[in-house]
């Protein structure tokens, strides 16, 4: 790849520095920067919900909002490159998007690639704008890394399907406007083949959401049950029985938002290792072992960007996310986690205070290490991951699957 601006893609990072710098929120520039994976961005008495639609709403109206969708649905129809530029070029108000990431990355292509025109009209635009939030309501109790053993049931009622189960691990549920639901409509055939998806409204008859709390005292992930939910027959995604074909598209999408977008903590750590003392005087970046990791990892963080890259040229070339993004997810998630334990190894007992009053580099690293395995589970555990990998994009044979073919409802389970 060329990294080297065009003309044409100068103009366009000259335009976008320019609003940028004349628009941003530069009051919460202190918080944001001060912020990172797992760590809270709330700050006395600003509501960081309501900054984070506020930015995109001005992002929507300056048409700098999805860049990569359709004029029509609220995008502005960029180039994947263009999308690149945005991103560096925002910077840590980038933050301020995550809150919408579900949504725009995961749950808006999933509506584009299978909803009716209608929907896409009705649902497109309020989410690029920042008005609705989405969550995404895949995995179960009894359902997580083999995720098409599902037993969410969803029945036909008419026009209506009537919804019975739950979810959890569901990120976002309980601030989210709508979502998307996969459910079996078929226990009588193999588990991939009964399943359906739906788009639903999270503020519907039927619905509960209660909050999980999470080891680093935040509340993120909630369990949504539902009780004789009816959804109209209209808010099916693709076909009947063809849920599983349309999760794929979310979960590709997923694994390129998360795997494109996640931290490493690279970064922080060279920040504090660069500031904090070493064990035998000076820094710890004057250490010759440390120096070594810190190499490994800033080769790690680089590899990930540019294979991120190497995944939007492909996008630019009309290609769908395919599973080579799944590699993305699975280094930054664990280097994340070996980063945080490091740096809390490297500040001996204070690593165990949590105050960021009183904790060295106001206790980011104690944050991001308690929120760190979380991101080796959702979105694909690593070993769900690296079986695809190993599967899907190096070729070589599948793992054993002992109930592919057999009915749902014939697949034996615990008494």
């Amino acid at each position: 790849m060329n990294f080297d601006d065009t003309p044409e893609e100068a103009a366009f990072r000259a335009e976008a520095r320019a609003w940028i710098d004349a628009n941003a929120p530069k009051h919460l520039h202190p918080i944001l920067s001060g912020s990172g994976f797992g760590t809270s961005a709330e700050a006395g008495e600003i509501d960081m919900l309501a900054e984070a639609k506020k930015w995109q709403k001005a992002k929507r109206d300056a048409g700098w909002a999805c860049l990569h969708w359709p004029k029509e649905y609220g995008g502005r129809g960029a180039s994947p490159m263009e999308r690149v530029i945005w991103n560096q070029e925002e910077g840590v108000y980038a933050q301020l998007s995550f809150t919408f990431i579900i949504g725009q990355g995961m749950c808006g292509p999933t509506v584009m690639a299978w909803g009716s025109e209608e929907d896409k009209q009705r649902l497109l635009p309020p989410l690029a704008a920042g008005e609705d939030i989405w969550c995404q309501m895949f995995s179960e109790p009894a359902a997580g890394s083999d995720l098409a053993g599902l037993r969410t049931r969803a029945v036909q009622d008419g026009d209506e399907w009537v919804v019975n189960g739950s979810k959890i691990w569901t990120s976002g549920a309980h601030i989210s406007q709508y979502g998307i639901l996969l459910t079996r409509t078929d226990p009588t055939v193999a588990k991939h083949k009964g399943l359906t998806m739906f788009w639903v409204d999270m503020r519907s008859p039927g619905i509960e959401v209660r909050p999980i709390l999470q080891a680093h005292g935040q509340s993120g992930f909630n369990e949504v049950f539902f009780t004789d939910l009816r959804i109209p027959d209209s808010q099916r995604l693709g076909a009947v029985g063809n849920g599983w074909n349309v999760s794929l598209t979310t979960l590709m999408n997923e694994r390129l938002s998360i795997g494109s977008g996640m931290s490493t903590g690279f970064e922080p750590l060279l920040d504090y290792a660069t500031r904090a003392p070493g064990p035998s005087g000076g820094r710890l970046v004057d250490d010759p072992s440390i120096r070594s990791k810190l190499a490994d990892w800033a080769t790690k963080a680089s590899g990930l960007k540019y294979t991120s890259m190497r995944a939007l040229t492909a996008l630019s070339k009309g290609e769908q996310p395919g599973p080579e993004n799944s590699i993305g997810k699975l280094v930054a998630g664990s280097t994340m986690q070996d980063i945080a334990m490091f740096a809390l190894d490297q500040q001996g007992e204070m690593g165990v205070l949590t105050d960021p009053e009183l904790a060295a580099h106001a206790a980011r690293f104690q944050q991001t290490l308690m929120r760190s395995p979380a991101t080796r589970i959702e979105g694909g555990t690593d070993e769900i991951l690296r079986n695809i990998i190993a599967e899907r994009v190096l070729g070589l044979p599948g793992d054993v699957r002992v109930d592919k073919d057999v009915p749902f409802e014939k697949i034996p389970t615990r008494a």
